[in-house]
């Protein structure tokens, strides 16, 4: 299968914007103060551990499509590139 240029490249900055947005979501899930995911003894909550594992989740599924994405990217520029033998002409 073949994918666009914008196909692609909208998939490899998908995979990026989940690095960032999962990774700050995890990080302020760690640090919450508000008594949602961790109790009183400071142990997790459920919440905390459902949250986590969505998380985790989404951050493997953005990777796997940020891999997908730049996979089409460098494909593409394999395909726009002229090979040294179609230009010698022989």
């Amino acid at each position: 299968m073949k994918l666009s240029r914008p196909v692609s490249w909208f998939l490899l900055a998908f995979g990026v914007w989940s690095w960032f947005i999962w990774i700050t979501f995890v990080k302020n899930l760690v640090k919450d103060g508000s008594g949602l995911a961790f109790d009183d003894a400071g142990d997790p909550t459920a919440y905390f551990w459902v949250h986590l594992a969505l998380a985790v989740t989404s951050f493997l599924l953005g990777t796997a499509i940020g891999v997908i994405g730049f996979r089409g990217v460098r494909a593409l520029r394999r395909e726009t590139a002229v090979p040294a033998s179609e230009t010698s002409g022989t």
